[in-house]
Protein backbone atom coordinates (compact mmCIF):
# COMPACT_ATOMS: atom_id res chain seq x y z
CA UNK A 1 0.00 0.00 0.00
CA UNK A 2 1.68 3.18 -0.80
CA UNK A 3 1.99 5.95 1.33
CA UNK A 4 -0.79 8.17 -0.72
CA UNK A 5 -3.75 5.58 0.55
CA UNK A 6 -3.68 6.31 4.22
CA UNK A 7 -4.80 9.03 5.77
CA UNK A 8 -4.23 10.18 9.38
CA UNK A 9 -7.12 11.55 11.14
CA UNK A 10 -5.84 13.55 13.61
CA UNK A 11 -7.84 14.09 17.18
CA UNK A 12 -9.14 17.51 17.30
CA UNK A 13 -12.86 20.03 18.35
CA UNK A 14 -15.12 20.74 16.28
CA UNK A 15 -14.55 24.84 15.95
CA UNK A 16 -18.82 26.09 16.96
CA UNK A 17 -17.66 29.80 15.58
CA UNK A 18 -17.11 28.37 11.85
CA UNK A 19 -17.84 24.57 11.94
CA UNK A 20 -15.84 24.42 8.06
CA UNK A 21 -12.64 25.12 9.22
CA UNK A 22 -9.83 22.85 9.46
CA UNK A 23 -7.64 22.00 12.36
CA UNK A 24 -4.19 22.75 11.23
CA UNK A 25 -2.80 19.11 11.52
CA UNK A 26 -5.93 17.72 9.30
CA UNK A 27 -4.60 17.27 5.72
CA UNK A 28 -6.19 18.74 2.89
CA UNK A 29 -6.20 16.23 -0.10
CA UNK A 30 -7.51 16.99 -3.81
CA UNK A 31 -9.78 14.57 -5.47
CA UNK A 32 -8.59 12.93 -8.64
CA UNK A 33 -10.76 11.52 -11.44
CA UNK A 34 -11.83 8.36 -10.58
CA UNK A 35 -10.92 6.66 -13.59
CA UNK A 36 -7.71 7.52 -13.91
CA UNK A 37 -6.30 9.70 -11.66
CA UNK A 38 -5.54 12.70 -13.25
CA UNK A 39 -6.41 16.52 -12.32
CA UNK A 40 -10.06 17.04 -12.92
CA UNK A 41 -11.70 20.05 -14.71
CA UNK A 42 -13.14 21.70 -11.21
CA UNK A 43 -11.02 21.67 -8.22
CA UNK A 44 -12.33 19.58 -5.33
CA UNK A 45 -10.67 17.95 -1.88
CA UNK A 46 -11.48 17.43 1.13
CA UNK A 47 -10.22 16.64 5.07
CA UNK A 48 -11.36 14.73 8.09
CA UNK A 49 -10.41 15.00 11.62
CA UNK A 50 -12.71 13.03 14.83
CA UNK A 51 -13.01 14.25 18.65
CA UNK A 52 -13.09 10.54 19.49
CA UNK A 53 -16.95 10.60 19.27
CA UNK A 54 -17.50 12.49 15.95
CA UNK A 55 -15.57 11.54 13.06
CA UNK A 56 -16.10 14.98 10.84
CA UNK A 57 -15.26 15.27 6.64
CA UNK A 58 -14.70 18.82 5.12
CA UNK A 59 -15.46 18.95 1.34
CA UNK A 60 -14.40 21.61 -0.39
CA UNK A 61 -15.96 21.66 -4.49
CA UNK A 62 -15.47 24.27 -7.18
CA UNK A 63 -19.13 24.07 -9.34
CA UNK A 64 -19.83 26.28 -12.26
CA UNK A 65 -23.00 24.72 -12.60
CA UNK A 66 -25.01 24.02 -9.49
CA UNK A 67 -27.39 20.90 -9.91
CA UNK A 68 -29.33 20.12 -7.09
CA UNK A 69 -33.38 19.06 -6.94
CA UNK A 70 -33.61 16.77 -3.97
CA UNK A 71 -34.57 17.77 -0.78
CA UNK A 72 -36.44 14.52 0.68
CA UNK A 73 -33.76 12.20 2.87
CA UNK A 74 -32.57 8.51 0.91
CA UNK A 75 -33.35 10.33 -2.56
CA UNK A 76 -31.24 8.84 -5.68
CA UNK A 77 -28.58 11.87 -4.90
CA UNK A 78 -25.39 10.72 -7.18
CA UNK A 79 -28.17 11.26 -10.15
CA UNK A 80 -26.86 15.34 -9.35
CA UNK A 81 -24.08 17.16 -7.82
CA UNK A 82 -23.46 14.79 -4.09
CA UNK A 83 -20.27 14.66 -2.27
CA UNK A 84 -19.70 10.80 -1.18
CA UNK A 85 -18.21 9.07 2.02
CA UNK A 86 -17.75 5.36 1.84
CA UNK A 87 -16.33 3.56 5.47
CA UNK A 88 -15.63 0.31 6.38
CA UNK A 89 -14.40 0.23 10.00
CA UNK A 90 -13.94 -3.50 10.12
CA UNK A 91 -13.59 -5.11 6.77
CA UNK A 92 -14.29 -3.84 3.33
CA UNK A 93 -16.94 -6.63 2.43
CA UNK A 94 -19.09 -4.20 4.99
CA UNK A 95 -19.09 -0.61 4.23
CA UNK A 96 -21.27 2.22 5.17
CA UNK A 97 -22.23 4.73 2.41
CA UNK A 98 -23.27 8.46 3.42
CA UNK A 99 -23.88 10.91 0.66
CA UNK A 100 -24.58 14.24 0.79
CA UNK A 101 -26.10 17.19 -2.05
CA UNK A 102 -25.12 21.22 -1.89
CA UNK A 103 -28.72 21.43 -0.40
CA UNK A 104 -27.79 19.14 2.63
CA UNK A 105 -30.08 16.26 2.01
CA UNK A 106 -28.80 12.95 2.68
CA UNK A 107 -28.53 9.56 1.75
CA UNK A 108 -26.97 6.59 3.66
CA UNK A 109 -26.61 2.60 3.23
CA UNK A 110 -24.99 -0.20 4.40
CA UNK A 111 -22.74 -2.59 1.34
CA UNK A 112 -22.67 -5.99 1.97
CA UNK A 113 -19.84 -6.93 -1.02
CA UNK A 114 -18.99 -10.51 -0.59
CA UNK A 115 -16.45 -10.72 -3.31
CA UNK A 116 -15.59 -7.38 -3.64
CA UNK A 117 -17.12 -6.57 -6.70
CA UNK A 118 -20.87 -4.60 -7.62
CA UNK A 119 -22.10 -7.82 -9.39
CA UNK A 120 -22.27 -9.69 -6.25
CA UNK A 121 -22.94 -6.19 -3.61
CA UNK A 122 -26.25 -5.56 -1.69
CA UNK A 123 -27.27 -2.85 -0.73
CA UNK A 124 -29.54 -2.53 2.25
CA UNK A 125 -31.11 1.37 2.13
CA UNK A 126 -32.95 0.81 5.71
CA UNK A 127 -29.58 1.36 7.52
CA UNK A 128 -29.86 4.78 8.58
CA UNK A 129 -26.37 6.61 10.04
CA UNK A 130 -28.31 7.70 13.75
CA UNK A 131 -27.45 11.19 14.64
CA UNK A 132 -25.57 12.28 11.07
CA UNK A 133 -25.19 15.81 11.00
CA UNK A 134 -24.34 18.43 7.79
CA UNK A 135 -24.04 21.51 6.98
CA UNK A 136 -23.49 23.09 3.67
CA UNK A 137 -21.91 27.00 3.03
CA UNK A 138 -21.93 28.10 -0.59
CA UNK A 139 -19.74 31.23 -1.82
CA UNK A 140 -19.93 33.03 -5.11
CA UNK A 141 -16.57 33.63 -6.66
CA UNK A 142 -16.12 34.85 -10.30
CA UNK A 143 -19.45 33.78 -11.17
CA UNK A 144 -18.52 30.35 -9.78
CA UNK A 145 -19.87 28.67 -6.42
CA UNK A 146 -17.52 27.07 -4.10
CA UNK A 147 -19.70 24.53 -2.09
CA UNK A 148 -18.48 23.66 1.57
CA UNK A 149 -20.08 20.54 3.12
CA UNK A 150 -19.64 19.39 6.98
CA UNK A 151 -20.32 15.90 7.70
CA UNK A 152 -20.56 14.86 10.91
CA UNK A 153 -20.73 11.23 12.01
CA UNK A 154 -21.55 9.68 15.25
CA UNK A 155 -18.47 6.74 15.41
CA UNK A 156 -20.64 4.74 17.47
CA UNK A 157 -23.45 4.29 14.48
CA UNK A 158 -21.14 1.30 12.40
CA UNK A 159 -21.56 -0.79 15.83
CA UNK A 160 -17.64 -1.26 15.78
CA UNK A 161 -15.02 -0.28 18.17
CA UNK A 162 -13.35 2.95 18.28
CA UNK A 163 -10.18 3.53 19.56
CA UNK A 164 -7.29 5.24 19.22
CA UNK A 165 -4.80 4.02 16.67
CA UNK A 166 -8.04 2.41 14.90
CA UNK A 167 -7.57 1.28 11.05
CA UNK A 168 -10.40 2.25 9.04
CA UNK A 169 -10.99 1.51 5.14
CA UNK A 170 -12.54 4.33 3.45
CA UNK A 171 -13.14 6.54 0.13
CA UNK A 172 -14.56 9.85 -0.49
CA UNK A 173 -15.53 10.99 -3.62
CA UNK A 174 -17.50 13.76 -5.88
CA UNK A 175 -19.81 13.95 -8.32
CA UNK A 176 -20.54 17.03 -10.19
CA UNK A 177 -23.24 17.19 -13.35
CA UNK A 178 -22.57 19.40 -16.02
CA UNK A 179 -23.41 20.40 -19.52
CA UNK A 180 -19.74 20.51 -20.50
CA UNK A 181 -19.47 16.85 -18.94
CA UNK A 182 -20.50 14.28 -16.09
CA UNK A 183 -17.07 14.44 -13.79
CA UNK A 184 -16.40 11.45 -11.29
CA UNK A 185 -14.07 12.32 -8.74
CA UNK A 186 -12.09 10.21 -5.83
CA UNK A 187 -9.55 10.42 -2.95
CA UNK A 188 -8.67 6.62 -4.13
CA UNK A 189 -9.00 5.99 -8.04
CA UNK A 190 -11.01 3.19 -8.33
CA UNK A 191 -9.52 2.85 -12.52
CA UNK A 192 -13.01 1.65 -13.80
CA UNK A 193 -14.99 3.22 -16.85
CA UNK A 194 -17.90 4.14 -16.95
CA UNK A 195 -17.13 5.37 -13.38
CA UNK A 196 -18.19 3.00 -10.92
CA UNK A 197 -17.33 4.26 -6.86
CA UNK A 198 -18.45 0.59 -5.35
CA UNK A 199 -14.87 -0.71 -5.74
CA UNK A 200 -13.43 -1.98 -1.97
CA UNK A 201 -10.27 -3.36 -3.46
CA UNK A 202 -9.35 0.80 -4.35
CA UNK A 203 -10.13 2.03 -0.46
CA UNK A 204 -7.53 3.81 1.44
CA UNK A 205 -7.00 3.56 5.00
CA UNK A 206 -7.87 6.16 7.97
CA UNK A 207 -5.38 5.89 10.71
CA UNK A 208 -7.17 7.29 13.81
CA UNK A 209 -4.33 9.29 16.04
Amino acid sequence: MSADSTYPVCRATLDLEDPWAVPVRAPRVPLVRSGDGSRPRLDSGFAAYHDGKRLFVVFLADDDHLVATYLEHDEPLWEEDVVEVFLAPEKPERYFEIEVNPLGTTFDAAIDSPRLERETMTIDRGWTCEGLRTAIRRTTIDGSVRVETLISIPLRAFGADFASGARWRANFFRIDRSPDGDEFSAWRPTGRTPADFHVPRAFGTLVFE
